[in-house]
Parts: structure tokens; C-alpha cells; sequence
């Protein structure tokens, strides 16, 4: 089995590494689903893990759609991330009616000229048709694509993972990611699903006033719970 830690902390990308973790998917704000990191942060967690380092473009909460700034900002971002050193970019971009865009073609072909694989994220979730999405997706040429299923938990999206991972797994890596944990990652695994993505944070402090948030810390626990399970293949 495949594992990558979503984290927003240099802390939880050099864990990732001193697991084994094939990836990282490092954001920002992941209290709204993810954001771009700061560049010096991506440095850092490029120089300091073993592995690799795939960057959420994505720069503003909400939904899914983009004008042309939004475009440019990316396309900078990519770029960025590239001149930090990291491995791949992930990104998605739907049309009015949740339809993947066109637009994501042009970020891809970036991402590709400099080196960066690319992956569709949870944006895929929100499709009206799933098969119709992930052909475009494959068509396009995406290298991995993060999905629950069409679900609010990857659990009870098993078979549309499967099925995707079934018909595509030979042209893109397929990951199944929200609400992993040590009771439900062996059913993914029994399903044929070999890349499992999750966050593994704790809180080390109390609310800070304000509104300005609390730390968080990695949960070292929760890894060692679902990285040990009796897994049917180990990658």
C-alpha cells in the first residue's frame, strides 16, 4: 500500500518521510479543503523530507471555477513551486455545471513543461458524471487523480474508486483520500486500491482568541495505526 500525509507543516512532511510515505500533499488552510502554501515553506519541506513534495494550487476557498487571473495566479504558482523544488502540483478546475474545464489543460501542459506531474484533485467529487469526468481527466493526461468517490468519505465512494482504478489504473494513480483511519483503510485495499490519502492532526493548544486559529501538531498515532494494518500488498 501507497500512503500520502496531507499537511499543512514541515513537521508533518519530515514525518511523512521517516514513515515511508510515498507523497506528501502539502497545503495551506486545510480547514477549507486546502490552499497554496507560502513558497518558503515548500523549500523547506523539498530540503528537509524523503518524500516527495506535491503542492495544492489552489489560491483562494469556495468553488472550483476560475476567470482568467485566477489562470495566471496559478500558472505563477505552478511555477513557483517548480523553482522550490517540488515533485508535482495539484489542481482541478470545473466548468458552471461541475463539468472538468478546459481550462485545466494549460496548467497541465505547464505543470508537464516543467517536470511537475500533476494531480486532479477533490474538485473530481463534485462531478454530475464521474465516467465522463475521469476520460477527460486520462485524455487530458493527468498523472494521479484524488478522489473520495463522489462521496463526503472515501469509504462509501469504494466502488467508484474501484471502478476508476479498475479501468484506469494503468495511465494514472488513482488515490482514494477523506476520512481514512485504521477502521476502514483495509477495506480499500481489499477493493484493489493501493494509494491511500489522509491528514493525521491533533490539536496542542487551546483555541487562541481573536479568530486566530490553534496548532496543530501531527498525530503520530493515527500513522502507526493505519500504516501497520495487515495490508494485501505493500508497495
Amino acid at each position: 500500500m501507497n500512503f500520502e500525509l496531507c499537511t499543512d507543516s514541515l513537521e508533518g512532511a519530515i514525518i511523512a518521510g521517516n514513515y515511508g510515505f510515498k507523497s506528501v500533499e502539502l497545503c495551506a488552510a486545510l480547514s477549507v479543503g486546502g490552499l497554496t502554501p507560502n513558497y518558503g515553506l515548500i523549500k523547506q519541506c523539498v530540503e528537509s523530507s524523503d518524500a516527495a513534495i506535491h503542492v495544492m494550487i489552489r489560491h483562494r476557498e469556495g468553488g472550483f471555477q476560475v476567470n482568467d487571473q485566477d489562470i495566471q495566479t496559478m500558472k505563477m504558482d505552478i511555477e513557483a513551486a517548480k523553482v522550490a523544488g517540488a515533485r508535482g502540483v495539484v489542481f482541478g478546475i470545473l466548468n458552471d455545471d461541475n463539468s472538468v474545464s478546459e481550462q485545466n489543460f494549460d496548467l497541465l501542459e505547464l505543470a508537464h513543461g516543467l517536470g511537475l506531474k500533476a494531480t486532479f484533485h477533490r474538485a473530481f467529487d463534485f462531478v454530475p458524471d464521474f465516467r465522463n469526468a475521469i476520460k477527460k481527466i486520462v485524455g487530458f493526461g493527468f498523472d494521479r487523480l484524488l478522489t473520495s468517490g463522489l462521496q463526503a468519505k472515501a469509504e462509501n465512494g469504494i466502488a467508484v474508486i474501484s471502478e476508476i482504478k479498475q479501468n484506469y489504473g494503468d495511465r494514472l494513480e488513482v488515490i482514494a483520500g477523506s476520512g481514512i483511519s485504521k477502521e476502514n483503510a483495509l477495506k480499500f485495499s481489499g477493493s484493489g486500491i493501493d494509494y491511500l490519502h489522509f491528514t493525521a492532526r491533533i490539536p496542542d493548544a487551546e483555541i487562541i482568541e481573536l479568530g486566530m486559529g490553534r496548532h496543530m501538531i501531527t498525530d503520530h498515532e493515527k500513522i502507526q495505526l493505519i500504516i501497520n494494518l495487515p495490508f494485501n500488498h505493500i508497495n
